[in-house]
């Protein structure tokens, strides 16, 4: 048997058709990518993405936001309060329903989503992610078919 030199790949096997590992893969990559494009900043992935979802719902309840982007109940409560922190989003409970939460952008929240939209689509574009347009709209469309 041949003695790998400790710099030299690895022997992948079956690894690269596994689907799991590869979206895993692409997803730290991708973070590593976004990380960098935001390096100075305290923005982050999954803040920006629920910025959006409340600048396109507003008033939308916490647990429906959660479910939509598939955040944990205890992390979706962890989120919240540092972006009400933040000064970028606020909660209401509404008389009539003490358990419902609902969610909203501040004027803040709207000029940081404003300020950074750019560079978070930019992250993501078929060119940052090293792909031909037809092959980026080729994966977004099998990721949407998966996700949704």
């Amino acid at each position: 048997a041949h003695q790998r030199h400790l710099d030299e790949a690895p022997e992948l096997g079956e690894l690269p058709s596994i689907f799991g590992l590869l979206l895993r893969l692409a997803q730290v990559r991708h973070y590593d990518r976004f990380f960098a494009a935001f390096e100075g900043t305290d923005v982050r992935p999954g803040e920006m993405t629920l910025l959006w979802l409340l600048d396109l719902n507003p008033g939308i309840r916490q647990g429906v936001a959660a479910r939509t982007l598939l955040i944990k109940p205890a992390h979706m409560t962890k989120v919240v309060q540092r972006l009400i922190d933040a000064g970028l989003i606020s909660r209401l409970v509404p008389e009539g329903d003490r358990r419902s939460v609902t969610l909203n952008l501040t004027d803040a929240g709207r000029a940081h989503l404003a300020r950074h939209r750019e560079t978070f689509l930019g992250v993501s574009s078929a060119e940052s992610i090293g792909l031909a347009q037809d092959e980026y709209d080729t994966l977004l469309a099998l990721l949407r078919k998966l996700a949704f």
